[in-house]
């Protein structure tokens, strides 16, 4: 259909494809159905895995650094940057993926590796942080990342801080601009806190569970003595095992919603304009969705430019009324497809090609 652009916005299909790679299948089905349509691919991410490639793929410069992963082994990672903004991602160096053998350590995963990320990109003149915490693997509060930044911490046991020092922070902090990209509200300690709620999820005990809650105690203890203040309650402090609080009481970060600043970085209101469509999607559509995912997100940026968008999924639960009242014209599942999920885990490029070829032949086609 000639003069149709079509906005390809997809997060990953997690433990499938990476955004890049859905978007890319779904362009190719939708092209084979309508090869005049103008297709515009912008794969996106949440915060967590995924964050930093949305925004090379926006036309950030990947940057190669020196780093270690949450066990302190030594690794490759990197950061993307443009005009003085470097785009990080956590998971890369402290998350989950970044486990040896996907191993959990609940008790000394750190974040130490992001923080020497966050020093080669402060060190390389960036001067305005923004930093994806989804996915991570540690609950150090930020220590390690601020230790990586030159904090001192001094511990009596893996649980005490008995004292910390802020001066030796790295000089170029005093200027810098640093905006974490959270999704979650938790405060820091207690029932609802880091420890208590995502621990778990990191392999974490319910004995180790309470002594993660202590240590995090301890280490507010002694953040807010140095700082003169008290995050433990702002909403998103327990994001990452506390990397919120940390960041947010030392270095005065501003949390916001992952989505959003994905959007903003790969300019996502002016791909809109002159839009006809907009396919978004993730590996799931279900309740969780309709919590502030990434395809929600994208809906909700699309309804306000009055541009409809449809949504693509490996399964999706929402009702009819569910996927209207968040903004999608309708779903599309690969379980539509093919009953087998394991198959649509698996070989999923088949699947959603014959999507995206359904999207052109019943939305693309001249009426």
């Amino acid at each position: 259909m000639p003069g149709v652009k079509v906005v390809v916005a997809p997060d990953k299909f997690k433990g499938s494809l990476s955004a890049p790679l859905v978007a890319a299948v779904l362009t190719a089905g939708i092209r084979a159905g309508a090869p005049d349509a103008e297709v515009v691919r912008v794969p996106i991410a949440d915060g967590g895995d995924g964050f930093a490639a949305a925004a090379i793929e926006a036309g950030y410069r990947e940057v190669a650094v020196t780093a270690q992963g949450p066990t302190g082994r030594p690794m490759r990672a990197r950061y993307a940057a443009r005009d003085g903004v470097a785009v990080i991602e956590l998971a890369e160096t402290a998350g989950l993926v970044a486990l040896p053998g996907g191993v959990p350590k609940p008790m000394t995963a750190s974040t130490y590796g992001t923080g020497l990320v966050v020093r080669a990109a402060l060190d390389a003149g960036c001067r305005s942080i923004v930093l994806g915490i989804g996915g991570s693997a540690s609950t150090d509060g930020g220590s390690g990342l601020l230790e990586a930044l030159g904090a001192r911490v001094v511990r009596r046991s893996l649980t005490e801080v008995l004292a910390m020092d802020l001066s030796g922070l790295h000089p170029a902090l005093a200027s810098a601009e640093f905006v974490i990209a959270a999704d979650v509200d938790n405060p820091l300690l207690g029932e609802n806190g880091a420890a208590a709620v995502y621990g778990p999820q990191k392999g974490a005990s319910p004995v180790q569970v309470a002594l993660l809650d202590h240590a995090l105690s301890s280490w507010a203890d002694r953040l807010d003595a140095a700082t003169g203040t008290d995050h433990r309650t702002t909403p998103g402090a327990g994001a990452a095992g506390g990397v919120g609080y940390g960041l947010v009481a030392a270095l005065g970060a501003t949390l916001r919603p992952g989505i959003d600043l994905v959007l903003d970085l790969t300019n996502f209101d002016e791909v809109l304009k002159d839009a006809h469509l907009v396919i978004t999607g993730e590996g799931a559509l279900d309740t969780q969705t309709l919590r502030g995912k990434a395809a929600l997100g994208v809906a909700t940026r699309a309804r306000t430019a009055s541009v409809p968008v449809v949504a693509v999924a490996g399964k999706a639960t929402l009702t009819p009324a569910q996927l209207r009242l968040a903004g999608f014209e309708t779903a599309y599942a690969l379980t539509d497809l093919e009953p087998d999920a394991h198959l649509c885990m698996t070989q999923p490029e088949p699947l959603l090609e014959r999507i995206g070829r359904q999207i052109s032949a019943r939305l693309l086609q001249p009426t």
